[in-house]
C-alpha cells in the first residue's frame, strides 16, 4: 500500500506500481467502441500508460493534452490514457479538444488493471478511481519508467517519462 495526497490530504493507494526492470502485468481495458483491448493488442509498440482519475478534472485533462502533443514525435510509441471515465466521456473530451495522438481506455471492466498496476485509491472522496501514475513500457512490455504522482492534483513528470523513449 502506498500513500499519496489529494490537495494535501492523505489518500491510501492499494497495490504496488510496476517498477523499472520488471515485466508489465497483462491487462484488459475497454476501448471507445466498447470492445475489450489487451496489452497484447499493442505488441511491438512502446507504450506510455497515462493513468489518472477522470478526464473531467483540470489536471487529468492537461495530462492528456500534454502527452498528445509531446509523444507525437516519438517513433513506434502509443499513448494510452487510462481512467474510470466511460468511453463515451473519453471520446467526447478528445473530440472536443481535437486530440488524435492518444488512445483512451476505460477501467469500466478493468478492475484487475487497477489492482495489478497498484493504482487503486482505497479511501477518501476518489475511492474506487485510479491514482495518477505513468508507466512506460518498451516493445516487449518491460517497464522502463514508472511514477506514482505523490499529489493527485499535480501533473506527472512528462520529461522523465518520455526521456526513456528517446
Amino acid at each position: 500500500m502506498a500513500q499519496v495526497t489529494l490537495k494535501g490530504n492523505p489518500v491510501q493507494v492499494n497495490g504496488q506500481l510496476p517498477q523499472a526492470g520488471s515485466k508489465a502485468p497483462a491487462f484488459s481495458l475497454v476501448a471507445g467502441n466498447l470492445s475489450d483491448v489487451t496489452l497484447k493488442d499493442f505488441a511491438g509498440k512502446r507504450k506510455v500508460l497515462n493513468i489518472f482519475p477522470s478526464v473531467d478534472t483540470p489536471t487529468c485533462a492537461t495530462s492528456v493534452r500534454k502527452f498528445n502533443a509531446q509523444a507525437n514525435d516519438i517513433a513506434n510509441t502509443v499513448v494510452l490514457c487510462i481512467s474510470a471515465d466511460l468511453p463515451f466521456a473519453q471520446a467526447r473530451f478528445c473530440g472536443a479538444e481535437g486530440l488524435e495522438n492518444v488512445q483512451n481506455l476505460s477501467t469500466l471492466r478493468g478492475t484487475e488493471f487497477i489492482e495489478n498496476y497498484g493504482v487503486a485509491i482505497a479511501d477518501g472522496p476518489l475511492k474506487g478511481l485510479t491514482a495518477r501514475a505513468v508507466v512506460v513500457l518498451d516493445e516487449n512490455d518491460n517497464v522502463l519508467h514508472s511514477e506514482l504522482v505523490k499529489e493527485i492534483a499535480e501533473e506527472p513528470n512528462y520529461e522523465a517519462a518520455l526521456a526513456v523513449l528517446k
